[in-house]
């Protein structure tokens, strides 16, 4: 309920309106709604756990295959035919439905995809590429030095 009123101080006028819930519903209708709400609470979090997981197994796909298009070159087929088996598997999950296959199947594909991955990553021309100088901290061509400023003036 919402009570609201206006005053117009040039004139004077004052109006007011009060705002009510518009249902038909009688009180044993709304009973009825939240017994059943509670009926299916448990029915709602099992659909919401599938919609949960669904998701997550199409993100993982997306995230396989995009990163298996920008690094192809640099995967072995051995590696391509293991993310791509279990790519494939996942993607034929999703199609039939079962929750929990669809979860082994994302668990299955996240194992490979990350193993591929740490391949990739340990790879020392990739290592250097990432580190922020490019310079190997224990190569011979990192020195450590003191400096004294110089002062122009002298």
């Amino acid at each position: 309920i919402v009570n609201v009123s206006a005053k117009d101080l040039g004139t004077g006028k004052e109006q007011h309106i009060t705002i009510t819930a518009s249902t038909n519903l009688s009180d044993a209708d709304i009973e009825k709604a939240v017994k059943e709400a509670e009926q299916f609470a448990e029915e709602d979090k099992k659909r919401k756990e599938d919609a949960d997981v669904r998701n997550h197994a199409d993100q993982m796909v997306y995230q396989s295959e995009k990163t298996l298009g920008e690094l192809a070159d640099k995967l072995s087929d051995d590696d391509k035919a293991k993310v791509g088996a279990a790519l494939d598997a996942l993607k034929a999950s999703l199609k039939d439905g079962d929750t929990q296959d669809i979860r082994d199947k994302t668990e299955a594909l996240a194992k490979e995809f990350y193993a591929v991955s740490e391949k990739i990553y340990a790879t020392p021309e990739q290592a250097a590429q990432d580190g922020e100088s490019g310079v190997n901290p224990n190569s011979d061509n990192v020195y450590d030095a003191d400096f004294t400023p110089v002062d122009e003036d002298n």
